[in-house]
């Protein structure tokens, strides 16, 4: 059964359904990934991964959606809780909380027009991290923020593609049995920042 969320659009899987549910009492959305998945298309020609499905709804032509996103441990490498963009699966984008092989929580960008260009954000120590999507114009941007106020610039991209964009969230775990990723104090606003780069 596909939750419903106060101030979000009808949400749809991407592709098969996965495994969701939502505490309206806290607010909080929980997906529990299964064994194995991902998205990526490597950049080295390995085989793509598309397992992994996200739940989302149709982006809007401006908008930004955030939420505060905590992984449950323990953790394996490259588990993540994302928020996510998927046109198709040569064209979609990642913004993730994911845990690397040295063992630690970081902020992950991955951003594919046929192969992914994955990038490295910051090492996080706390336990959960907030994570904000935006659609600004003909391009895309990517933030991430201690608190849910003040937001770090990660990117800023495009996708080549004309076909709708899906956003939404999304557990993976490559290389896990599973992955239990918990959103909270989500936030969707039909409107882009005004000023990428100046905290807001």
């Amino acid at each position: 059964m596909i939750p419903e969320i106060d101030g979000l659009p009808p949400l749809e899987w991407t592709s098969s359904p996965g495994h969701a549910s939502y505490d309206q009492a806290e607010g909080t959305l929980t997906l529990t990934a299964a064994p194995g998945v991902d998205w990526t298309n490597d950049s080295l020609g390995g085989e793509a991964q598309h397992g992994a499905t996200a739940l989302g709804f149709r982006a809007p032509s401006a908008f930004s959606l955030s939420a505060r996103v905590l992984v449950s441990s323990p953790r394996t490498t490259f588990d993540a809780g994302v928020l996510a963009l998927w046109a198709d699966s040569e064209h979609w984008a990642k913004l993730c909380f994911e845990y690397s092989p040295q063992g630690e929580a970081m902020v992950v960008s991955v951003v594919t027009n046929q192969y992914s260009d994955d990038s490295n954000g910051p090492v996080w120590t706390a336990p959960w991290v907030y994570l904000r999507v935006s659609r600004v114009g003909p391009a895309w941007a990517f933030h991430s923020s201690a608190d849910g106020r003040v937001w770090s610039f990660v990117r800023l991209f495009r996708l080549d593609t004309e076909k709708p964009v899906h956003v939404g969230f999304m557990s993976q775990a490559p290389m896990g049995d599973s992955c239990e990723a918990r959103f909270d104090s989500i936030e969707f606003s039909e409107t882009s920042p005004e000023n990428l780069r100046d905290g807001s």
